[in-house]
C-alpha cells in the first residue's frame, strides 16, 4: 500500500482510503471496470465519492474511459509510462459478448489517423467485438 501511496503523492493525488482502495480493486482487476461495480464491490462508498475518484484518476492519467459500446462508460488502469495522448498512447479495446466483459490490448496500438485539414483529434477509441479466448474455450 505504501508504494500505491508513493505514486498517488509523485502525481498529486491525496491518498484517501477511497482512492487506495478503488487503484487496489482496479489493480487486481485484468478487465475494465463501471462505476456500478465499483459501487457494488464497496458497499459503503457513495456513488458520488466514486465519481470524483474517478475523475481526477483520469485527470491525472491514472485511468482512461472506455465506451464499449454497451452504453455504460468502464474504467481501466493505464499504463506504467501512458500519457493519455492520442498520437502515442491508443490501444485496442476488446468487447466479449458472452461474458461481457471488456479488456484492454495494449499491446496492440491504434495506428496514426490523418484527418482532412481542420478537423481536431480529441480521442480515438476503437473497440473490438466478438468472443475471448476465457470463453471461447467454454464453447468448444
Amino acid at each position: 500500500m505504501e508504494k500505491i501511496v508513493q505514486f498517488f503523492k509523485s502525481i498529486g493525488i491525496r491518498p484517501t482510503a477511497i482512492r487506495l482502495m478503488t487503484y487496489k480493486r482496479l489493480a487486481e482487476m485484468n478487465v475494465a471496470i463501471s462505476l456500478g461495480d465499483l459501487e457494488k464491490a464497496f458497499k459503503v462508498s457513495e456513488r458520488s465519492t466514486l465519481f470524483r475518484t474517478m475523475k481526477v484518476f483520469e485527470e491525472k492519467g491514472v485511468v482512461h474511459q472506455i465506451e464499449d459500446g454497451t452504453g455504460i462508460i468502464k474504467y481501466a488502469l493505464c499504463e506504467e509510462s501512458c500519457k493519455c495522448e492520442v498520437d502515442n498512447d491508443l490501444h485496442l479495446h476488446f468487447h466479449c459478448t458472452n461474458c461481457k466483459e471488456t479488456v484492454c490490448l495494449t499491446e496492440y496500438k491504434i495506428p496514426h489517423i490523418n484527418l482532412p485539414d481542420g478537423y481536431i483529434t480529441e480521442d480515438i477509441n476503437l473497440v473490438v467485438k466478438g468472443i475471448c479466448e476465457k470463453c471461447r474455450g467454454n464453447l468448444c
